[in-house]
């Protein structure tokens, strides 16, 4: 059987996101991160690599493999 593990991108946010766009707050919320210095883990899709692009200032991202 193959491995079909995904690659996954480990997410902290360690700057706040007030004063941020609608847009970019939307895309911490689509990404499941709720509150600073929490971590999440996704998927590394195309969908979340836009999205990880779009807050990486705010965030720390690891890829996992």
């Amino acid at each position: 059987m193959e491995d079909t593990t995904m690659a996954k991108y480990r997410i902290t946010q360690i700057i706040s996101s007030n004063g941020e766009t609608k847009r970019q707050k939307d895309n911490l919320r689509c990404l499941g991160v709720r509150r600073m210095h929490k971590t999440v883990e996704v998927e590394k899709t195309p969908i979340t690599e836009g999205q990880v692009a779009k807050i990486a200032h705010l965030c720390k991202v690891e890829v996992i493999d």
